[in-house]
């Protein structure tokens, strides 16, 4: 259960971005039945044999900007447009939005697969919060259960703890309260690529976007070439798919920071060009929605050289103060 397959090395940018950009044309090529119906592309998520949409819906601070009832009925449009993947949490809004999608979940369970995560480092706290999650979500399980937020060195070693909640989460898969279990992560790649490399998750969310989120420690001390090599897509990224991990994309947009130095569109095709079975967005209007999905539809992968020259090119400006701002941001 906690045996190591060796360290986490950083590729090359070159070599690893070309592979990335392979990869994402392999998981795309095709559409199945599912995805037939709406021409919204779906992917295999890792070991977990489920099929998701390559756009996922973000349930975060983003929904809760709509209020409720406008809130529900996006959710709805963007399930109706192909959407199959619903990421939420405990932590956003204090369980307000796993209640709001619980509302959709009350008729729509069987069309979604339904991702929430649990803040608590403590196993006892945690089970009462999930408990109180399957209540919201108006279901008996979910598909994805994740540990929310990794940060440090000192917060891995409380998921690890023997009163952690790892071996909760372990034990609620094997109980099929869910399918799968997972961990996410934004502040720093190298934490992230030793916890995937020590645990058996079936999944991870992480930080993947053209500015290569990663290190704030090191923003100021390297030029945007070496920052790189520090990111999540370099550093953690290979990890999860040497050990055959559903990757789920997150801050796509950077948490707004990055629309206006790129177009939206852009910054979406780098996120799905590389090897992920979906990206997670936030939508707060409804033409969002439909321009995402308009996105999703029509994708086609950048090539190696397209999402190397993106890539440099935001993070040359925008790189060290998004991993600053990443270090100290609450997901919530």
């Amino acid at each position: 259960m906690f045996g190591g397959e060796g360290p986490a090395v950083p590729i090359s940018r070159r070599d690893f971005i070309g592979a990335a950009a392979l990869g994402g044309v392999a998981a795309s090529a095709g559409l199945g039945a599912d995805e037939g119906k709406t021409g919204l592309p779906q992917r295999l998520l890792g070991r977990t044999g489920a099929r998701v949409s390559i756009l996922a819906f973000g349930s975060g601070s983003r929904f809760l900007l709509y209020d409720e009832e406008k809130g529900i009925a996006a959710l709805n449009h963007a399930l109706d447009l192909g959407i199959n993947y619903v990421d939420t949490a405990y932590s956003y809004g204090n369980g307000v939005s796993e209640q709001r999608v619980g509302r959709v979940m009350k008729t729509r369970r069987k069309e979604v697969f339904l991702a929430t995560k649990v803040p608590d480092r403590d196993a006892d706290k945690a089970r009462r919060t999930i408990e109180g999650s399957l209540e919201r979500l108006q279901t008996d399980h979910v598909d994805l259960l994740h540990i929310h937020s990794l940060g440090d060195e000192s917060d891995l070693a409380a998921i690890e703890s023997p009163q952690g909640v790892l071996r909760l989460l372990y034990k609620l898969r094997d109980e099929k309260v869910t399918r799968a279990i997972g961990i996410t992560c934004h502040t720093d790649p190298a934490v992230l690529a030793k916890a995937l490399d020590r645990h058996d998750f079936d999944c991870t969310q992480m930080a993947l976007n053209a500015a290569r989120a990663g290190m704030a420690s090191v923003a100021g001390e390297l030029g945007p070439k070496l920052l790189g090599r520090m990111s999540f897509e370099s550093v953690a990224l290979p990890v999860a798919r040497r050990k055959l991990m559903g990757v789920i994309a997150m801050k796509v947009f950077g948490q707004g920071k990055l629309v206006g130095p790129a177009a939206p569109e852009m910054l979406l095709r780098y996120s799905m060009s590389l090897p992920v079975a979906t990206a997670v967005a936030g939508m707060p209007k409804p033409e969002q929605i439909e321009a995402n999905v308009g996105i999703a539809r029509s994708f086609q992968p950048l090539s190696a050289t397209e999402m190397e020259n993106l890539s440099d090119w935001i993070s040359a400006g925008y790189k060290s103060e998004l991993d600053r701002f990443f270090q100290h941001h609450v997901d919530a």
